[in-house]
């Protein structure tokens, strides 16, 4: 299930060094976060993608949508699962890391 209609809750929630590894625009703003995909946030699904993301020095931000984060504090895991958002600039790298590893090698 996407949810193409997320939306990041920008300057809120910036955790641990997440705010100096953001890319900054021209101006030295923070750059547009954009929307990637839905995870369901089991099997931690969401946190290996994170990972591979930032292994590839893609910054990720990571939101449990319709207060997910209640969830995730109480039971260790949000029933509604996590939206994660990357820099703009960065989306069309993050989406090819979408990709399975098979889907990669059909395309060589």
């Amino acid at each position: 299930m996407e949810n193409v209609n997320a939306s990041a809750e920008w300057g809120r929630q910036l955790p641990g060094d997440l705010l100096e590894r953001w890319p900054r625009d021209e101006e030295g703003q923070l750059e547009a976060p954009v929307y990637l995909c839905h995870r369901k946030g089991l099997d931690l699904d969401d946190t290996m993608l994170i990972s591979r993301m930032e292994s590839y020095g893609i910054p990720c931000l990571r939101q449990y949508p319709n207060n997910g984060e209640f969830g995730k504090l109480i039971l260790g895991l949000s029933g509604t699962g996590v939206d994660i958002f990357v820099p703009a600039s960065l989306w069309a790298d993050a989406c090819e890391l979408l990709k399975e590893p098979e889907e990669l090698s059909e395309e060589e």
